[in-house]
């Protein structure tokens, strides 16, 4: 979703420079208004977020000219940043909804108690596998996955299958190939890691991680460095191209290729290794001690509303969880649909994750 605790999405680092499910590394908050700078106060709704945060501004316009409420965006550097300053302000909060938090935080988010449950208006057309609280404190806004991407034109020239399932990556044919990102810095790279839990188990993940080092893994520090400047396939504006033709990435990332390129090409020129992906989940939440607990409500039920989801895919590159919302064409055209990715529950995951993290730097990174 960046990992010194986040990974929101978002994200996301999710293409060419562009905004993610989980924009990696802090910030400043960043104030970003629409609407009327001189409406009344308990007209504004105060949306606190990471800064991958986006919506087209005419989608916005219209909820808040049907609603009456004009709402102001709090842009709070990476998913953990922000949440962490949510949570050291328990209570008294900045703002009304926090959005970013995603299932590797959630845990986080519930136990320190900052939100007051809220079961939104739409919540019965989002899909039962991304309701994760039962008790309605958050509400599913979006999802994405996390999965290993690779050079189309690389694996034609060798003619070498393409790598489709965390096994592959360990054999002798894709050594030295495979790039990742750091799981103590980076949301993908966390990610990832959990990919390998969720099919290895607790038992068996330390062994994998060892045989993917011994198969020639490079880990750096984040997503921008791995896929823009280390990976092979992607355009990213760089002068020279990486020399791994696999990336830890995003599923979403083949269509973004697509849609910056110019020209835009017919195919796009990466792929996505469907077994190897772990599944991420962001919610948002009504913040207890709200000023606006109305306008509040009323955000999250836009969030989850058919308009803002069918908004959602080109605005952050991530999917909607509102069952029928329609997918942007680039999507289903360029994209896949992960059938089956890995994840983990968000307690094992508030329970393990430093541990986990811990000795997989001991593991891989010494």
């Amino acid at each position: 979703m960046n990992t010194t605790k986040k990974i929101a999405g978002s994200a996301l680092a999710v293409a060419l420079g562009i905004s993610t499910l989980a924009a990696c590394g802090g910030g400043d908050a960043k104030d970003t208004s629409t609407g009327a700078s001189d409406a009344p106060k308990q007209k504004t709704i105060t949306l606190v977020s990471h800064d991958s945060f986006n919506v087209t501004p005419a989608v916005l316009k219209e909820f808040e000219q049907q609603s009456g409420y004009t709402v102001k965006v709090l842009k709070s550097g990476d998913a953990g940043a922000a949440l962490n300053q949510e949570i050291l302000t328990k209570g008294s909060p900045r703002g009304d909804v926090f959005f970013g938090v995603d299932n590797t935080l959630l845990s986080r988010a519930l136990d320190n108690g900052i939100f007051t449950p809220y079961e939104a208006k739409g919540l019965a057309q989002v899909g039962a596998e991304y309701q994760l609280d039962t008790a309605h404190r958050v509400t599913p806004v979006d999802s994405g996955d996390i999965c290993v991407n690779y050079d189309k034109a690389y694996f034609a020239d060798k003619k070498i299958a393409p790598p489709q399932t965390l096994d592959d990556l360990i054999k002798p044919e894709y050594k030295n190939l495979l790039v990742t990102e750091n799981a103590a810095t980076s949301s993908p790279g966390l990610g990832f890691l959990l990919a390998s839990v969720g099919k290895y188990g607790d038992a068996g993940w330390k062994d994998y991680w060892s045989k993917l080092k011994a198969n020639g893994v490079e880990v750096v520090d984040g997503w921008e460095q791995a896929y823009n400047e280390r990976f092979s396939g992607s355009a990213g504006g760089k002068k020279a191209k990486g020399d791994r033709p696999l990336v830890v990435s995003y599923a979403s990332s083949p269509p973004v290729e697509v849609i910056y390129a110019e020209p835009q090409p017919a195919e796009a020129p990466t792929g996505v290794a469907t077994g190897t992906c772990f599944r991420q989940v962001e919610f948002a939440g009504l913040l207890k001690g709200a000023k606006n607990e109305e306008g509040g409500k009323a955000l999250l039920d836009f969030l989850v509303s058919k308009k803002f989801q069918e908004d959602m895919p080109l605005q952050m590159f991530v999917n909607p969880v509102v069952k029928d919302a329609k997918l942007p064409e680039a999507f289903t055209k360029h994209g896949v649909v992960i059938e089956k990715p890995e994840t983990v529950a968000p307690d094992a995951i508030a329970k393990n994750r430093e541990q986990w993290v811990k000795a997989w730097s001991s593991l891989v990174v010494k």
